[in-house]
């Protein structure tokens, strides 16, 4: 079974693996219940946003790891990605200086 810090670490890695910046991981598991941890990356276009969400999604699917849901990738500004223990936020620049989840879900 893989743990999730393994998980994370994938993500993270499919995440780097298209260049994905200013990437940070939050642990939230003292602050909620909903996940352990919050990886947040910025992609420089909503293009290249929806591309990591894929990648990401491809990457952990080949380790048998379960998609919980996936919100955004329309519009691509700001894709969610569900792995049930964490949730995978990447964002354009200006997205996610406006929404500020570091600060939000900081402990």
């Amino acid at each position: 079974m893989i743990s999730v810090e393994q998980i994370k670490q994938e993500v993270i890695s499919a995440l780097e693996d298209i260049k994905a910046f200013d990437i940070v991981s939050l642990d939230v598991r003292k602050i909620s219940s909903i996940a352990d941890f919050m990886v947040i990356a910025s992609a420089s276009s909503s293009r290249q946003a929806k591309a990591l969400a894929e990648n990401v999604q491809e990457k952990l699917k080949q380790s048998k790891i379960d998609i919980v849901g996936i919100e955004g990738e329309t519009e691509g500004d700001w894709v969610l990605v569900d792995f049930g223990d964490i949730i995978v936020h990447i964002m354009t620049p200006t997205t996610r200086a406006y929404y500020n989840l570091e600060e939000l879900w900081s402990v």
